[in-house]
């Protein structure tokens, strides 16, 4: 048995969580896939896999056994890559970014940069929550945020502010705030993904950090809902600016007491530290990096 061949056989059967599909994705047999499954199994003397007529689910050794996997997949790949600089980027890329950030403005760099390199494919996990690269087999990710993680290697590739957004028809209705104490006598919209504290926003001023009292209308979980809420009229937002952009560049919303912003947050293209960085990796960290830098530099 080509051990190697069946943990490659293991992860791809956990994470499509069927014989079938495993057997579709690598291009092979189910019955092959199977056998890989029941040699690799005996050969650890321990069961890594339940069956089910409609599923598949992983044992706790296949739980243990799974994070082990993916590990020695990774670190294959990356001594497979261990090649001269001037090599073409090739093989599977590992990308993770924020959802909503991911999608607006990873995602269009993406599709470009597999089209230059056709030699590359990518597998990408949108999370909103930070995950452990590591441990979930990532290359290379895109942060909004200070890295406090000393374990990974950043690459500055812009920043982008929270700020306070309306509509042009609630100002209408209701006028501006004059000053950030205001905000209490106007109605507001709250979005626990970047307020952790729903009656209340920290601002940035001339003198300093401010926290302001708010009274939210609307508390919602995402900061898509508040941006839609905002420019339906509802109420101020507090919202970071690319979350904003779209319904800004439509006149949808516009920015409010913009001398209260907050700091900048920056961008960052992050990997492991203390590894060899593959041609894949070294191409999107320039490329996206770049890219990222045209648009929030």
């Amino acid at each position: 048995m080509d051990r190697l061949d069946a943990v490659t056989v293991f992860v791809a059967v956990a994470e499509q969580e069927s014989f079938a599909a495993a057997a579709r994705k690598l291009s092979r047999t189910p019955a092959a896939v199977t056998r890989a499954i029941a040699e690799l199994e005996a050969s650890l003397s321990a069961r890594l896999l339940n069956r089910t007529t409609r599923s598949v689910a992983l044992t706790e050794a296949g739980q243990l056994y799974l994070e082990r996997a993916r590990k020695l997949l990774a670190a294959h790949a990356e001594f497979e890559g261990a090649v001269p600089d001037d090599h073409e980027p090739s093989g599977v890329l590992h990308v993770t970014a924020p959802v909503n950030f991911g999608r607006q403005h990873v995602m269009p760099l993406l599709y470009d940069f597999l089209g230059r390199h056709p030699r590359v494919d990518a597998r990408v996990l949108l999370l909103d929550r930070v995950v452990s690269m590591v441990e979930e087999g990532l290359d290379v990710g895109v942060r909004l945020g200070r890295l406090p993680d000393s374990s990974l290697r950043a690459t500055r590739a812009g920043s982008v502010k929270r700020a306070i957004y309306a509509s042009p028809s609630y100002i209408a209705r209701n006028g501006l705030p004059a000053s950030p104490p205001e905000l209490i006598q106007h109605s507001t919209i709250s979005a626990g993904a970047i307020n952790p504290h729903a009656d209340r926003w920290s601002l940035e001023g001339p003198s300093g950090t401010l926290h302001v009292a708010i009274k939210p209308r609307l508390v919602v979980n995402t900061t898509e809902a508040a941006a839609d809420a905002a420019a339906a009229g509802l109420g101020l937002a507090f919202l970071v600016s690319y979350q904003a952009a779209q319904h800004v560049a439509a006149g949808r919303l516009v920015e409010v007491l913009s001398d209260y912003s907050v700091e900048q947050i920056p961008i960052q293209i992050i990997q492991p530290a203390g590894r060899f960085t593959p041609a894949k990796v070294r191409a999107f960290i320039d490329e996206i990096g770049a890219g990222l830098r045209r648009q929030f530099g």
